[in-house]
């Protein structure tokens, strides 16, 4: 046996085990979580394998209804991202979408850069325009880390916005559902989260140009 197959195969008992864990602490876990899922959360997070959305807030598989892409972006034209959106408020009504960044971002940090990457430099294009248009922000920062922590926030910022613009969040909220934006920064030294306290709940907190006329 390679050693791929052995590392597949790893990962194939690993799961065993902690299946076999789940079952002998709660014979019931399973078959009820094979039944439905009713979380109230959705996780809209980077892809970076040092940030796993549920041991980070302590939920269990079914609390927490999760999406993740290069620096936890909301990009208007993604199909994958408002599928999921569009899935999570109107069927399951989770109550809260929460944008969830953390500090020391390769994505951001790239964008940062003026590096040619390939497919990924149009994905990140929003984050290096956000970039310049804060420069003000980052006068008198010294250290890269903390440029590159500040965009970080500020990205995070800006998604969060960014979901409260789509029609099917403007929407849920004209048919009086509640539902809070919530923006966070996940920090991978110490493993706390930082609430930005940003949190949008109806349209009155976006700017005019941005609310749909929605009739209900």
């Amino acid at each position: 046996m390679d050693n791929e197959s052995r590392s597949l195969q790893d990962l194939i008992e690993n799961n065993r085990a902690w299946s076999d864990k789940i079952s002998e602490q709660d014979p019931e876990f399973f078959p009820t979580l094979a039944k439905q899922q009713a979380p109230d959360y959705l996780w809209i997070g980077c892809s970076d394998s040092r940030v796993p959305a549920n041991e980070i807030v302590g939920l269990l598989p079914g609390e927490l209804f999760v999406h993740r892409n290069v620096a936890n972006m909301v990009v208007h034209t993604d199909m994958n991202l408002l599928s999921v959106l569009q899935f999570a408020v109107e069927v399951l009504k989770v109550k809260h979408v929460i944008v969830v960044g953390h500090y020391g971002c390769g994505g951001v940090k790239a964008a940062m850069e003026n590096k040619k990457l390939g497919l990924i430099d149009n994905w990140l294009l929003e984050i290096r325009d956000l970039y310049h248009q804060k420069q003000a922000m980052f006068k008198g920062l010294e250290s890269e880390e903390e440029r590159v922590n500040l965009l970080c926030e500020l990205n995070v910022v800006r998604q969060v916005y960014n979901l409260c613009h789509t029609n099917i969040v403007q929407e849920a909220w004209a048919r009086g559902q509640k539902l809070a934006v919530h923006g966070w920064v996940y920090g991978l030294d110490d493993g706390k989260i930082n609430n930005l306290n940003v949190t949008v709940n109806d349209n009155s907190q976006i700017n005019d140009v941005y609310r749909l006329d929605i009739k209900e």
